[in-house]
């Protein structure tokens, strides 16, 4: 038996994206929210489920993981592999626009309904050595979550160091197939919870079909120019930050020329990095999607490099 990589973004949609298996999401998000009870998902509707991509279209997919539960609820889940500029921003912006989508004419606030955010990061991101971290608006005197329509929880994989043997929460096992899946060629004795029993079904290569496969590799392939593209950019943007933080530190004062040069080395940085991934001809949406560059930036680049 060989598994996928869950962390390849087509695999992470097909396991976690499964309308007809929901249960693989629904004990996943129960385990990482820590919800049983009155709070425990029993029910939720996938709102861009899995279809079996064809390399045509895959340039246009969405390859996140969107449902919502009947409380009205809305879950955002993304794997991230790679850390990239303005993240953070990016993650409060699928919250925002998430959140104000049902918002229509006439200001129906009722309407609005809260949107939980869960990202799986294949690179440290957070102070702290848990790797899950739970971010919520609290009142600073009372700690009362009082403003309760973002949470933001993430699960940092390089800070989850336990061995099979050592798995004992339902959760672990769900992180340790996430991080080691693609390492293993059995199903381990200890998954006894069956919404994973199936995860790790669904990621049994000798399940897919070889179109599946075809655009699995592929996607792996364009994830590994990124992430070089990527690197070649910070390093391109970190020499030239470091120019034009000392330029401006020269002309406007020390402490403002740090500020504005560490705010002109990330756009300097995104940039190179953009142009990198404009050189591998990567897709448009994907160049964005990992700059926070907008279309007209990158377009610009591209005009100024011809």
């Amino acid at each position: 038996m060989k598994f996928v990589n869950p962390k390849n973004d087509v695999a992470f949609k097909k396991i976690f994206g499964n309308q007809k298996k929901k249960e693989i999401l629904i004990s996943f998000l129960n385990a990482v929210l820590g919800w049983q009870g009155d709070k425990e998902i029993v029910d939720l509707h996938i709102l861009n489920p899995y279809l079996s991509p064809k390399l045509s279209r895959l340039k246009t997919s969405l390859l996140d993981v969107r449902a919502k539960d009947k409380r009205g609820t809305t879950f955002i889940i993304e794997m991230q592999m790679e850390k990239v500029t303005y993240v953070r921003k990016r993650f409060a912006y699928y919250v925002a626009k998430s959140y104000i989508s049902r918002l229509e004419r006439g200001h129906q606030y009722p309407r609005l309904r809260p949107v939980i955010f869960i990202g799986i990061l294949d690179f440290n991101e957070f102070d702290g050595e848990h790797y899950l971290t739970h971010h919520l608006i609290l009142n600073t005197e009372t700690q009362k979550q009082n403003l309760n329509d973002f949470e933001f929880h993430f699960l940092e994989l390089p800070k989850f160091t336990k061995e099979v043997n050592q798995l004992q929460t339902l959760l672990e096992k769900w992180v340790y197939f996430i991080k080691h899946a693609e390492d293993l060629e059995v199903i381990p004795d200890h998954v006894n919870d069956p919404a994973l029993h199936t995860a790790y079904e669904v990621a049994n290569r000798f399940r897919w079909t070889p179109g599946e496969l075809d655009v699995y590799e592929y996607w792996g392939m364009k994830a590994q120019d990124a992430r070089g593209a990527i690197e070649e950019g910070r390093l391109e943007g970190r020499e030239e930050g470091r120019e034009e933080g000392r330029e401006e530190g020269r002309e406007e004062g020390r402490e403002e020329g740090r500020e504005e040069g560490r705010e002109e080395g990330e756009q300097q940085k995104a940039k190179a990095i953009a142009a990198s991934m404009l050189a591998k001809r990567l897709e448009l949406a994907l160049i964005v999607e990992t700059t926070g560059l907008t279309v007209e930036e990158i377009t610009a680049l591209s005009t100024a490099e011809a």
